[in-house]
């Protein structure tokens, strides 16, 4: 018993130091991010749901689409309502009047509510279709995530390297946001609980040199996946943009065909600010699927739809909460049911 009682105080000062030390970066200026508290909590909680996360979307949207379907007077008057609902959602203008016009079409003006709904349903449904996360494919497969500041970039990082690990492949993560302390020992904190390798240099180090040992520590360790992080900057700063774009080409030039994917974190609550962000970033780093963070912590969850419509990326995860398992595959009926509702919920 003294033995369990000594272990477990020796672990909480550990994480109380490790704490310290985040926070302690933090003020000093280098580490803009929190630290990753829920790596270090035990039990893990349970996974909250896709539905679950919604819960806030959905009782807004569901409450102005039931005034919407349910007014009476003209069709004209119920899908400036049913716009106004959208919109409200963080579907977008130009969603929004896409979405309307297809009912409109199919339509008229002489539907119910109802079916205004269930075609509503089916239309989302094949607007965000085809996402989720693509199987690798090559070996090693090479991940770079890119973002601006504070969207929960490098805690994604970490959780990717779980979900991959806990897949059983053999997982190397390349710390090349190396204006951050406090980010490389974030990503070095996830990388010995999840079991992965790390590549590090020092704070300041250039990210493509990072990246480029990066590769070959790949190749030499016979790594399977490979996640590359990279500084959070301002999709408006040219000169960090064309950084990104040098640690793209040389994990390029030292691994043909890679990186295979490029994923670009947003933050579901700065809403229609993420697809201004996720142009940029298109230009810049060629990206290939999205990953929407926060999704729990807001009432307009449709910030979705717009990224899948007006960008054509599919999004791959969405974080639904804190814990690890919190970072979920996107599924497409799954968003659509805790959007809108099932079927029969009406």
């Amino acid at each position: 018993m003294d033995v369990v009682v000594i272990g477990a105080a020796a672990a909480a000062v550990a994480a109380g130091l490790l704490v310290w030390g985040f926070r302690r970066a933090r003020r000093q200026g280098v580490g803009a991010e929190a630290p990753p508290l829920e790596v270090m909590s035990a039990p893990e909680r349970p996974a909250r749901g896709l539905r679950q996360a919604l819960d806030g979307t959905r009782r807004k949207l569901r409450e102005q689409l039931d005034a919407a379907l349910g007014r009476r007077g003209s069709a004209d008057s119920v899908y400036e309502a049913l716009e106004e609902a959208l919109i409200g959602a963080d579907v977008g203008a130009r969603t929004t009047a896409s979405l309307l016009a297809r009912l409109r079409s199919r339509l008229g003006k002489d539907a119910g509510g109802e079916g205004i709904r269930t075609e509503l349903r089916a239309d989302i449904l094949e607007v965000v279709g085809g996402g989720g996360p693509v199987t690798p494919a090559a070996r090693p497969w090479v991940i770079l995530v890119t973002g601006v500041n504070g969207v929960g970039k490098t805690t994604t990082i970490g959780k990717l390297a779980a979900a991959h690990r806990e897949a059983g492949r053999k997982v190397l993560i390349v710390a090349a946001d190396t204006f951050r302390a406090a980010a490389i020992d974030q990503l070095a904190v996830w990388a010995e609980r999840s079991g992965a390798d790390i590549v590090r240099h020092g704070p300041g180090a250039d990210p493509s040199a990072v990246a480029y040992d990066g590769i070959r520590a790949a190749r030499a360790r016979g790594a399977d996946v490979v996640l590359v992080d990279t500084a959070g900057r301002l999709h408006t700063r040219g000169t960090l943009m064309d950084e990104l774009r040098k640690v793209r080409r040389t994990i390029e030039r030292e691994l043909p065909g890679a990186p295979q994917e490029c994923l670009l974190v947003v933050d579901a609550t700065t809403g229609q600010n993420a697809l201004s962000q996720a142009r940029a970033f298109v230009e810049a780093a060629g990206v290939t699927g999205v990953v929407v963070t926060k999704l729990d912590g807001t009432a307009r969850g449709g910030i979705v739809v717009a990224i899948r419509a007006e960008l054509g990326l599919p999004v791959r995860y969405v974080g639904v909460g804190e814990g690890v398992r919190d970072l979920r595959e996107f599924d497409a009926h799954e968003f659509v049911a805790g959007l809108l509702g099932d079927d029969g919920d009406g």
